[in-house]
């Protein structure tokens, strides 16, 4: 009673056929993407910090890596005034954010 498994789905036209090459492709592409960021991560953690952290943890980590530059830059931040820090990081955000994706 070994009788050989029928497809039950019907034979793709060439449009289709072409359709299903260019999903298959593109999820190709994810992994390798989706491989690239795992190693991108992984690169990062060997290298002292993480990339997936919370802004918080690489901000503290920025900090103890350059103290000097983080004095500074809050001396800046203490000399500018909170006012105008505000002011300036509501037109810096959107662009950092941006630029990330």
């Amino acid at each position: 009673m070994n009788q050989p498994v029928e497809s039950w789905a019907p034979v793709p036209t060439p449009e289709q056929q072409a359709v299903l090459e260019r999903i298959a492709a593109q999820r190709e592409r994810l992994r390798a993407r989706r491989a690239a960021r795992q190693q991108a991560v992984q690169a990062a953690a060997a290298a002292g910090g993480e990339a997936d952290a919370p802004w918080l943890a690489r901000a503290l980590v920025l900090v103890r890596q350059h103290p000097g530059a983080a004095a500074i830059a809050a001396g800046a931040a203490l000399a500018v005034g909170p006012r105008r820090l505000l002011r300036w990081a509501s037109v810096v955000l959107p662009l950092v954010l941006r630029a990330r994706r």
